[in-house]
């Protein structure tokens, strides 16, 4: 009879959170499976722009899982080198309109302060010394100099791969979940899989992965474009966005919600974003969409509205309803760990995110309060 794999830890999705939860539980000895119903990287984290921000957080639990996980991505890119992750600690620039605008942005940026955030006031006629092809006649700006940038379908690789030289890690791609229970996990491609636990890292799809074990998560698609443009001359300096974007990521509206996010590449290219709608898994390419997004770029970058753009790509957010991200033991199924519902930070939240779930799972004192994150939070009628 063939040996039935045991493992410490299944680990559901071969994302960046799910490629640095099996890191960091690999790092603490465990042995950890990684499955994935596709290729590595071949979801959310694929269409992902790579941004590490606190600009866009306020203060709370998801600013201080911020904070902690641009600390843990700087020891990344020391260990890993910079290049093998495409880490670029570029900074951020949020800009205002107008007067109104502006003096919200300031008060907003004092109290991301007492949270450990760096920022810096920048007047209207400081801007152009920042980025000097920004469109005149804004009222001002913060400059965030810790947010940063990675190329997540490498960075996510990366880490996978530095999991996977432990020895403790075994990796199985194109293989789906068809049942869950304590103590087992069924796969389509490799029968039963024993375990102590299981982490469910599986993006947007993590809804659909804890129902298989009776948990409720009610993980919803908020479908996102972005625009690539033909490679240029050095133009924008920092990753650049208007101050309403933030209030587009707090928005629990099921409708279009868009506001320029424009930032250079080491390659040239520049890429836009963002628009946010849940239209379920509707991969349509929506070509008013597409021409907002360019037309908000080019109110913020004026010389954008010369250059081409190659390509769009769109991916799906995993959105829950208060804009937190589930992370921690299911309260009726202790086995099951839930890393999920990141929306659009999961890339720069990945780290902490899997310390958090390393520690807890280890029976350590974690770094943080989970509690705002516990996946007991959603009741039955949210499901």
């Amino acid at each position: 009879m063939a040996r039935v794999p045991l493992y410490d830890v299944v680990v559901i999705g071969a994302g960046m959170i799910g490629a640095a939860c099996a890191d960091a539980l690999a790092r603490r000895g465990m042995r950890v499976a990684v499955l994935d119903r596709g290729p590595v990287v071949g979801g959310t984290t694929g269409a992902g722009e790579g941004n590490l921000l606190v600009s866009d957080k306020g203060p709370g639990p998801e600013l201080e899982l911020a904070v902690e996980s641009l600390r843990l991505w700087r020891e990344l890119a020391e260990d890993l080198g910079p290049r093998a992750l495409e880490y670029e600690p570029k900074g951020g620039l949020v800009v205002a309109r107008d007067r109104q605008a502006f003096t919200e942005l300031q008060a907003s940026a004092r109290l991301q302060c007492l949270s450990g955030v760096t920022t810096v006031e920048v007047p209207a006629d400081a801007l152009g010394e920042l980025e000097p092809h920004l469109a005149p006649g804004l009222a001002g700006g913060v400059h965030y100099p810790q947010d940063a940038q990675v190329q997540p379908a490498l960075a996510a690789a990366a880490l996978l791969r530095r999991a996977r030289d432990t020895g403790r890690v075994h990796l199985l791609a194109a293989t789906t979940v068809t049942g869950l229970s304590e103590g087992r996990v069924e796969t389509d491609a490799h029968g039963t899989l024993l375990c102590a636990s299981v982490v469910n890292a599986a993006g947007t799809w993590s809804g659909e992965i804890a129902a298989l074990a009776g948990a409720t998560l009610p993980v919803l698609p908020r479908r996102g474009f972005v625009l690539v443009t033909e490679p240029l001359p050095p133009l924008v300096r920092h990753k650049v966005y208007a101050a309403d974007y933030v209030a587009d990521v707090a928005s629990g509206s099921a409708d279009l919600q868009s506001s320029a996010v424009v930032e250079g590449t080491a390659a040239g290219p520049v890429l836009i974003g963002a628009s946010r709608e849940r239209v379920g898994f509707d991969r349509g390419l929506s070509v008013p969409v597409l021409a907002r997004l360019a037309a908000q770029a080019a109110e913020l970058f004026p010389a954008l509205r010369e250059v081409r753009v190659l390509r769009a790509y769109r991916g799906f957010r995993p959105y829950l309803p208060d804009h937190l991200p589930a992370i921690g033991p299911d309260p009726e199924r202790p086995w099951l760990f839930q890393a999920c519902g990141h929306e659009g930070a999961g890339i720069g939240l990945a780290p902490a995110t899997a310390r958090l779930v390393a520690q807890l799972l280890d029976g350590e004192q974690p770094f943080m309060d989970p509690a705002p994150f516990g996946p007991g939070r959603f009741g039955k009628e949210q499901a």
